[in-house]
């Protein structure tokens, strides 16, 4: 026995014998003896199992011994000696993992088939199958009163579906859900649940009917259009689809779960779904984007509005897409300038009662702080949510803070999976609508089989007769003769060549079809049925005929239950970012000239006539002062040129905002500066056009023509802007377009004009031409485009300034000195800050320890060139004027008094005009420097 035994592999693989089954072994062969009363039928039974007999083994321990190997597919095992050491049979194993991974794939497989995914041809689980048919089959019709719900979902359980009674209810419910359905099934009378997430009633108290569009889903079901199966008892019978004579799966969509695959097909307008279906019908090579043309995109029935196109095309094109859903807002206006905002359409599969929890907890949080109140507006005409804002709430932004944070924007993940002759398979729009003409060329052949075989069965009968009538005494005659009816019938046949359906109808037939009038009714009946037996065989010989009869049939459901769509479709496919959630608002931005940065609104500084005392704008210390100060909107990109030729790009809400007295944060925290570089001009823009050019200009006189868009892109370390020469800086850039003239002034006093087109267009990495000659002694103080009917606005440090229009500067070629333009004076100081200005435009002038005037420009002298100009802002001893800016363009304003000590909200003039590159200041002129250079 030692011999013939070998060793074996565990069921869990250890590679050792299992103790009981070795025990087993051994007392089968102290009792070898008693095996030979078996018999040969009994060996035969067991021959693929372990034989474990004689005294004292259980019948449990044979239970235990015996190992089925018909599944494991394990070759190794060990031989057991039957009787008197003859052959034995061979103990198998196998290994767990192998065995459970068998086991799990046939158990998938069922759990795919039998529950979770549904069939292309009818769009429909088979829990959903069955309800309709039991309903159907018990006659809870449209045109009957409703029935109980329990009484369906016990007819559903004991008859085809043995699960639990709340598992068919929930299904049932679903099917007569509006919100849930695009086209419901089930006419429900009750408590159905509703969009809010509350359950329905108890089945004992609902009451239920097939709805009308159900019906076309059974339609021709008693014509043998499908095939049945039998239920889970044998004892009745079940069909394995359903004729389904509309694209139930793209209407209604389908959800669902299986074990390692899901389904998530959307619903869609029937109507829509319908035509693409016929021009699918029309031409079965019809491309994706022709069939879109009829069904642009899925249809909720909760409505809404999908964001974007390319999801749609995705998912109908590989059968898994992505889209973006959004809830239909309104912004109504109301009182005292407040605003709400009414939500009337929430996405597909959204609770709404959810939805306000959110809203709530977000505005208890302070996430929301615009939002004041939430009212809760439904009733039988709608489902309003309205959101009160708050009175400087700006709507849009409050609307894409809700998209962020709530369920009012939600992504639909599409995966058209379903099952195609029992297999799951992902399918695009043209696969799903030629499964579902095939299905219905299927149904419309066979019940076009079953019509021209009841047809030619009543014709047959028909014409025995008209037979009998065209003989009706000899008939009557062998009749009356006759002793039996088996006899009459042998006569009739034998004498009329007649069937026995035929004798059969004739001797069932009254007296009464003897009359002329019913001769004439079974010839006109006949005639007719003739005509159709022909119609039936032509349809089926001709294919075409039978893909217009479904077009028809197609076109006659979306006249009766087709509806509008409800979901809109938008272009606009832009994902919410960080932008969207903040307000767009003209900022002033400072950059101090020890490199600290903030924005505040531009509203928060006083409108003042000319010599005004100003307000404090900043808390600086340390001998800091204010180097930049400009004006841009809070989605407009900012470029920021450094003295070393580097440019930086951010976003203006990106840049650190702070109160009116902050002293704001360190730029080197925002923009990877090298040491010794600070920043010397930025430019404010929201699109970098290719005909538009950014010129540079630097302190030793050399400009630069380049196009913007080169400049369009950003790396974190900066972009080489324009290469400088040793010693030289950057300090100031402009947009220029074709045409335009550039001014230059230097702190020698001295200002030079001429047009752009001296300069040719450059690369970025470039070094540029002569554009103003300076003496060594000083440098080019700044640049700017002069426009026609505006004015030089020069300022001292002092705060005396003048404006001269610019007519008065003639223009030269790049590379000269230029003329004078100011007359300068030790008590004046020297020349600071220059601008572009017009008579309409306000200006904001800045001083080293931060003090802010906000005045008109019509307030300034107009003066000659060569003049020292008039006291624009007062300026203490230690103080210094540093920095200016236009405040607004285009906009006639007129001086309001006021204290200049504190902020009087009601004389602030709010930003309308989009801020311009004119707003970026220039490069301010060092006070400790300008002595050294003089």
């Amino acid at each position: 026995m030692a011999d013939n035994t070998e060793e074996f592999d565990l069921i869990d693989g250890s590679g050792e014998r299992d103790d009981k089954l070795n025990e087993l072994i051994a007392r089968a062969e102290a009792d070898a003896d008693a095996e030979e009363s078996a018999d040969e039928e009994t060996e035969a039974a067991e021959a693929h199992a372990t034989p474990v007999a004689g005294a004292g083994v259980s019948e449990e321990d044979k239970a235990r011994a015996l190992i089925d190997t018909s599944s494991m597919g394990n070759p190794h095992g060990s031989i057991v000696e039957g009787a008197n050491g003859g052959e034995g049979t061979i103990v198998r194993s196998a290994y767990l993992g192998k065995e459970m991974q068998t086991s799990f794939l046939e158990y998938s497989m069922s759990v795919i088939v039998s529950r979770a995914l549904p069939d292309v041809r009818d769009g429909l689980k088979p829990v959903h199958r069955r309800i309709l048919y039991a309903m159907n089959e018990s006659g809870y019709t449209p045109s009957r009163p409703h029935m109980k719900s329990a009484r369906t979902v016990g007819d559903v359980i004991g008859k085809y579906h043995p699960h639990g009674d709340s598992a068919v209810y929930d299904t049932m419910v679903r099917l007569a859900q509006p919100f849930s359905l695009r086209v419901p099934l089930i006419d429900g009378h009750g408590n159905f649940g509703s969009i809010d997430g509350d359950s329905a009633a108890a089945m004992r108290y609902t009451e239920a009917r097939l709805d009308k569009a159900a019906m076309e889903l059974l339609r021709d079901l008693d014509k043998e259009t499908v095939d049945f199966q039998p239920n889970y008892d044998e004892s009745l019978e079940e069909p394995t689809v359903l004729p389904a004579r509309f694209p139930n799966l793209l209407v209604n969509g389908s959800s669902g779960i299986a074990v390692g695959m899901a389904t998530n097909i959307p619903p869609h307008n029937l109507g829509e779904t319908i035509d693409a279906t016929c021009l699918m019908l029309d031409n079965p090579e019809i491309e994706t984007a022709e069939l879109m043309k009829a069904l642009p995109g899925p249809d909720f029935p909760t409505g809404g509005i999908i964001m974007g196109k390319k999801g749609i095309l995705d998912a109908y094109e590989t059968g898994r897409g992505s889209l973006t859903v959004r809830a239909k807002c309104s912004v109504q206006e109301g009182k005292n300038g407040r605003s709400s905002i009414v939500v009337s359409e929430i996405p597909y599969q959204v609770n709404r009662q959810r939805l306000l929890e959110k809203l709530g907890e977000l505005v208890r949080e302070k996430k929301l702080p615009e939002i004041s109140n939430i009212h809760d507006g439904a009733d039988r005409h709608g489902i309003d949510i309205i959101i009160d804002l708050k009175k400087d709430a700006i709507p849009q932004v409050v609307l894409n803070k809700l998209y962020k944070h709530t369920q009012l924007q939600v992504g639909f993940g599409v995966i058209m999976l379903s099952l195609v002759d029992g297999v799951p398979r992902v399918l695009s729009l043209k696969e799903m609508l030629h499964y579902y003409i095939a299905h219905q060329e299927d149904v419309i052949v066979r019940r076009t089989r079953y019509e021209l075989s009841k047809a030619e069965e009543r014709a047959h009968i028909l014409e025995g007769l008209i037979v009998a009538l065209d003989n009706i005494d000899e008939v009557i005659s062998i009749i009356r003769s006759s002793q039996t009816d088996k006899e009459a019938g042998e006569r009739l046949t034998e004498r009329f060549g007649l069937s026995k359906k035929q004798t059969d109808a004739i001797l069932e037939m009254r007296l009464r079809r003897l009359t002329g009038l019913e001769r004439e009714k079974i010839e006109s009946e006949l005639n007719e049925l003739l005509e159709r037996i022909a119609y039936y065989k032509r349809v089926l010989s001709d294919p075409a005929l039978v893909r217009e009869i479904i077009k028809e049939e197609l076109l006659e459901v979306k006249k009766k239950y087709g509806t509008p769509r409800k979901t809109l479709l938008s272009d606009a496919a832009k994902d919410l970012d960080v932008e969207d959630l903040i307000a767009e608002e003209n900022m002033v931005v400072t950059v101090t000239k020890s490199g600290y940065v903030k924005r505040l609104p531009v509203a928060t500084y006083r409108q003042q006539k000319r010599g005004g005392k100003g307000m404090q704008g900043v808390n600086l210390k340390d001998n800091d002062y204010v180097e930049h100060l400009f004006i841009a909107s809070t989605h407009s990109y900012m470029l920021f040129f450094s003295t070393k030729g580097k440019v930086y790009r951010l976003k203006v809400y990106e840049l650190p905002e702070a109160s009116r007295h902050a002293r704001g944060t360190a730029i080197v925290n925002l923009l990877p500066l090298e040491r010794g570089e600070t920043i010397s001009a930025v430019i404010a823009t929201k699109d970098f056009p290719e005909n538009e050019y950014l010129m540079f200009a630097t302190a030793h006189g050399m400009v630069k023509k380049t196009s913007m868009e080169l400049y369009d892109r950003t790396r974190r370390d900066g972009l080489i802007a324009i290469n400088l020469k040793d010693n030289d800086e950057l300090i100031s850039v402009r947009r220029v377009a074709q045409g335009e003239r550039v001014l230059m002034v230097s702190s020698a006093g001295k200002a030079i004009m001429w047009d752009e087109g001296e300069v040719r267009a450059m690369g970025r990495d470039t070094m540029g031409v002569r554009g103003m000659n300076v003496p060594p002694i000083a440098k080019v103080l700044g640049m700017e485009i002069a426009q026609p009917d505006t004015d030089l606005f020069v300022i001292t440090e002092k705060g005396y300034g003048k404006r001269t229009p610019i007519a008065e500067y003639p223009e030269h070629h790049r590379g000269g000195q230029g003329v004078f333009t100011i007359t300068m004076t030790e008590k004046k100081g020297l020349l600071a800050a220059m601008k572009i200005v017009g008579s309409d435009d306000e200006i904001m002038i800045m001083s080293e320890e931060g003090v802010v005037v906000r005045t008109p420009v019509s307030g300034i002298s107009e003066l000659g060139r060569s003049t020292q100009g008039v006291c624009v802002m007062k300026v203490a001893d230690k103080d210094r004027v540093t920095a200016v800016a236009i405040s607004s363009r285009g906009k006639k304003k007129s001086a309001k008094p006021g204290s200049a000590d504190e902020l009087d909200e009601s004389q602030i003039d709010d930003m309308e005009d989009e801020p311009t590159d004119a707003q970026a200041p220039d490069a301010a002129t060092a006070p400790e420097e300008a002595p050294a250079e003089d």
